[in-house]
């Protein structure tokens, strides 16, 4: 089963800070165990929200917002697909993950396959 995991941005990471050396190396190091592993089927972490664009759509009328967002905590600061055999198992490396990297919050959702449209 695939699923998806989302962490959301923290304050710092809206601002642009990095993460420290010593949490990139250990950040990289689960990443490249989990994509070997055959769990991390990919992952992408994304820049600040100042640097994005939101797309609101009321009644067919589009408006364009340009960031930054208010509320770093409601937005998606990145996300990986894992490949595992359960919610449980999906849920347990959202926890390392977000041990990590510092993330208050991570969704993990599982991801609609061909078959569950039949």
């Amino acid at each position: 089963m695939r699923f998806m995991v989302m962490h959301y941005q923290t304050q710092d990471m809206e601002d642009g800070i990095p993460p420290s050396p010593e949490t990139q190396a250990a950040i990289g190091q689960y990443m490249q165990e989990s994509a070997m592993s055959g769990v991390l089927l990919s992952g992408e972490g994304v820049h600040p929200s100042s640097s994005g664009a939101r797309v609101e759509v009321t009644d067919g009328n589009v408006r364009v917002i340009d960031g930054p967002f208010a509320e770093a905590k409601e937005l998606i600061a990145g996300f990986a697909i894992l490949e595992v055999d359960s919610l449980a198992e999906a849920v347990e490396h959202a926890r390392k993950f977000a041990l990590l990297v510092g993330a208050e919050r991570v969704d993990v959702r599982r991801v609609v396959e061909f078959e569950d449209l039949k």
